[in-house]
């Protein structure tokens, strides 16, 4: 058995609710999807160890927006290690807020207060916003 949805004529929605609002709550949809970038890190030395913190982000190339950390999969977050054995292979998960449409090309960057943080310059955005980097 299914249920008939009325959806409200085009222009109805505006007759009752302000554009303004309607545009602020799309904006709130469109970012709330998830950018995920998968990391691969190999090891190349008898002992090596890995991390994120949680300042790290996505950051638009020509616009003032960051999408900030959500989760991760796979991988310690600072202060805590992940230790990769030699000459293996690991691989995590990042998931980041969603980057507002008009964003096409943005850096990965970890801002931490220490050197050795990661940054991963002019990622050109594609449509699935899955991302694969090899560090």
């Amino acid at each position: 058995m299914s249920a008939e949805i009325d959806f409200p004529e085009p222009g109805i929605l505006e007759e009752i609710v302000e554009p303004e609002l309607i545009a602020k709550f799309a904006r709130q949809v469109e970012e709330k999807a998830y950018v995920i970038v998968h990391l691969v890190f190999k090891s190349e030395m008898d002992w090596y160890s890995v991390r994120v913190w949680p300042t790290t982000y996505l950051i638009s190339r020509t616009t003032q927006h960051r999408s900030k950390l959500m989760h991760a999969e796979n991988i310690s977050i600072a202060p805590k290690w992940t230790e990769i054995p030699a000459g293996k292979r690991h691989a995590c998960s990042l998931y980041f807020e969603g980057l507002p449409r008009n964003v096409t090309l943005f850096d990965l960057a970890e801002i931490i207060p220490e050197p050795g943080g990661f940054l991963f310059k002019n990622i050109m955005r594609n449509k699935s916003d899955v991302y694969m980097i090899e560090v």
